[in-house]
């Protein structure tokens, strides 16, 4: 049987893996989060930057342990998501500073276990366009919520919300 003795290492490494994990539930979070209607984000920012789909992605990049989703699971363990300011002035790089925030609430069950307020400004360097500018501070945002996960707790400030 030369087929099984191949597939030895495969399975070994699947059983590790799910021992592993076994400890702990993948927190769900939705592949693409709400913009607010008060964020300020223009419609070309929020059809072109991608911004919905590049924070969650983030996150599950940054973590181990997270697990995008098209509809979170509302009885195990998710993250609640919606980005709350886009500041954006178009001409891209010449138009100064640009900066976003995302709100969240980490939930189990019908507990909420934690809440914060992640912010990430960047002026983009000089040869930047406004989507990749933001898409920079997504993937801040994300390494900040990553980060925030191992150790929830409530209101919590991340980033340059601090």
């Amino acid at each position: 049987m030369i087929g099984s003795r191949s597939l030895r290492p495969v399975v070994v490494a699947l059983v590790s893996l799910l021992v592993g994990s076994a400890g702990h539930a993948a927190t769900q979070v939705a592949r693409s989060i709400e913009i607010a209607s008060t964020a300020g984000a223009s419609s070309a920012v929020q059809q072109e930057c991608q911004l919905q789909t590049r924070v969650p992605a983030a996150i599950a990049q940054a973590a181990h342990d997270v697990l995008v989703v098209d509809n979170p699971s509302r009885s195990g363990r998710w993250l609640e998501l919606e980005i709350t300011e886009v500041h954006a002035p178009g001409g891209g790089p010449f138009s100064g500073p640009k900066w976003m925030a995302v709100t969240g609430k980490l939930h189990e069950g019908g507990s909420v276990l934690g809440s914060f307020r992640a912010k990430r400004l960047s002026t983009g360097g000089f040869v930047k366009g406004t989507c990749a500018t933001l898409g920079g501070c997504a993937t801040a945002i994300g390494r900040d919520i990553a980060a925030w996960l191992k150790a929830p707790t409530m209101d919590a400030e991340l980033g340059d919300a601090r």
